[in-house]
């Protein structure tokens, strides 16, 4: 369950940025920005914020590496999934929607890889402390 609450996290983020209909931020700063400066600022850092702790999260745990290959599993699930007549990739709105839960999948793995290695090898992960 905390695996799904952190992909619905992670999905809200990027899609909340930008998606292919009109309720995204990109679009809403782009046409307000000159009438609402401060609420793109704010909105814009609040969207930074959750970035950065996902993207700080995900690079500490399963690294960049770890964030391709993860990427490279979700990208051949889709490759397979077209393959075999499942999807089509014809639709530019579907391909944008994919790409942000592909996405999204990348972050919460990240985001979730710490709880998932202790729960394998029974090790718990400890930060470096500065003395």
């Amino acid at each position: 369950m905390g695996f799904l609450i952190r992909w619905a996290f992670a999905f809200v983020l990027l899609a909340a940025t930008y998606n292919p209909t009109q309720w995204n931020f990109v679009r809403w700063s782009m046409a307000n920005y000159q009438e609402s400066l401060s609420l793109t600022v704010l909105f814009g850092l609040i969207l930074l914020v959750g970035y950065i702790i996902y993207l700080r999260a995900t690079l500490r745990s399963i690294g960049l590496f770890g964030m391709i290959l993860i990427l490279a599993v979700v990208a051949t699930v889709l490759w397979v999934l077209f393959d075999q007549g499942v999807i089509s990739l014809d639709d530019p709105t579907i391909n944008t929607w994919i790409a942000i839960v592909a996405l999204s999948i990348v972050l919460a793995v990240g985001l979730s890889w710490s709880i998932v290695r202790r729960k394998l090898s029974g090790q718990a992960d400890v930060d470096d402390i500065d003395e």
